[in-house]
């Protein structure tokens, strides 16, 4: 009998840590960019995020068990190109909706190259009115030829950040 996806767990213990201190023996990562100012912009992204827009936007996103990121939510996501891709499953770990914080962390389940979590997130500063896009992770390689890329799948998961938060920068 097959097993209920939301009993799979975690490819990792730390479930939820990229709300604090990330834990030991990952590679981390946070990246923070101005994307404009105003609370309609945060207002605005919030929404975008949530409905998978970062994944979207980069062309990585392959499918969700719900229009917009919730506790519990499967969502996979397909690295690479064409007969090449490898698809990534993960599951919805928390949410933000906080008055000056929006976004969701996804954590890796089995089959992903990867095992850790990362957070999607836009922040409103109301003393400047700025917003930025965030986009912070743990992990450390899930499968044997992310072990073999060391340094270059540090890389891309930098670059693939990046392009993240341009997706949900003002036109």
């Amino acid at each position: 009998m097959p097993q209920n996806p939301a009993t799979v767990p975690f490819t990792y213990a730390d479930a939820g840590a990229t709300r604090g201190e990330f834990p030991p023996g990952y590679h981390h990562f946070r990246i923070r960019r101005r994307i404009g100012s105003g609370r309609a912009l945060f207002e605005e992204a919030g929404i975008q995020i949530l409905a998978y827009r970062m994944q979207r936007g980069t062309g990585i996103f392959e499918r969700a068990t719900t229009p917009n990121a919730e506790p519990g939510t499967e969502l996979t996501v397909r690295l690479g190109l064409g007969p090449f891709g490898i698809s990534a499953p993960c599951r919805v770990v928390y949410v933000l909706d906080e008055p000056n914080r929006r976004g969701f962390a996804y954590g890796t389940l089995p089959g992903h190259p990867e095992s850790g979590e990362e957070l999607f997130a836009v922040e409103y500063d109301p003393a400047d009115e700025s917003v930025h896009g965030i986009v912070a992770a743990f992990s450390r390689p899930g499968a044997w030829y992310t072990r073999l890329g060391g340094p270059v799948v540090r890389l891309i998961q930098h670059w693939f950040a990046t392009r993240y938060i341009a997706t949900i920068q003002p036109r």
